[in-house]
């Protein structure tokens, strides 16, 4: 019988393999990959918000946006592409010594670029479609209450929920992974994303849609006049609060969940301990001989 689920330990065998052939890729696939990473994760951003943004319903509102949004990170694992908070995950074979530290830091900054280029990308071409004018400019509105609310962290909040989030986002990619057919990826993709947009934990590489869209959307008086806020909060959401207040402190939490917190903990359960394991019997055969 054909085995449809690689085990724990086969998994972490395979995400060794999968750290590698990413920083194998030349500097141009990386970004191209990238930026089709950003923009799938900013097309399920921008769907989050249509479907809930007219429910009134707190509670089903938010579980609307997060039951939409994991579609970005099906279309990243099945049709191909590269997201920096996935790649975190490509500590493994650091850990593993199969990859340097500059070879794992130079598909991060790369692949973190081209995912910035591709976020922007959609929030400009959602913002020039007029479809934030959808429900009289509601959806607009959101999108600004959206950001303002993300720029409104403190460091501490950013960095923790920041945290939690990519520690999902690689256990879906760990999950599907796992999985041997694309129904069962699809359904390891889906639980853990929306686990983490529910929860309201925060993801560096949707943040670069969510805050550029609700910027952009704040210019528009129409717009601005439907999100009810005040000017002062308006005025708030800008570059700098973009950057200082979400998009940093939110990239290193994401580092620490998916790169070390997951990412060590499975190599050493998994890769570690039993190359510990055979390195005493390793000696002893030499001493033997």
């Amino acid at each position: 019988m054909e085995k449809r689920i690689l085990a724990p330990a086969q998994v972490a065998d395979a995400m060794v393999g999968v750290g590698c052939k990413k920083c194998s890729l030349k500097t141009s696939q990386m970004m191209l990959l990238g930026i089709f990473a950003g923009m799938f994760i900013a097309f399920g951003a921008f769907a989050s918000g249509m479907i809930s943004h007219s429910i009134e319903n707190v509670g089903l509102a938010k579980f609307a946006g997060a039951a939409v949004f994991p579609v970005g990170l099906m279309l990243v694992v099945i049709c191909g592409a590269e997201l920096f908070t996935g790649n975190n995950l490509i500590t493994l074979a650091l850990f593993n010594k199969e990859v340097t530290v500059s070879q794992m830091l130079k598909n991060w900054v790369v692949v973190y670029i081209g995912n910035f280029i591709g976020s922007i990308a959609v929030a400009l071409l959602i913002y020039w479609s007029g479809l934030l004018n959808t429900s009289g400019g509601g959806l607009g509105g959101l999108a600004i209450r959206v950001a303002s609310a993300k720029v409104s962290l403190t460091m501490g909040e950013a960095v923790v929920r920041g945290i939690l989030c990519n520690m999902l986002v690689v256990l879906a990619v760990w999950a599907a992974i796992a999985a041997q057919d694309v129904i069962s990826k699809i359904w390891a993709c889906w639980f853990p994303i929306m686990l983490f947009v529910l929860s309201g934990f925060e993801h560096s590489i949707a943040n670069m849609y969510f805050i550029p869209v609700g910027m952009l959307a704040k210019g528009s008086a129409k717009l601005a006049e439907a999100s009810g806020l005040a000017a002062d909060k308006l005025a708030g959401i800008n570059v700098g609060t973009f950057l200082i207040n979400n998009i940093i402190p939110v990239t290193i939490g994401n580092i620490i969940g998916g790169a070390f917190i997951v990412g060590w903990v499975y190599w050493y359960v998994f890769k570690g301990c039993t190359k510990a394991a055979e390195a005493p019997a390793t000696a002893s055969q030499s001493v033997a001989k």
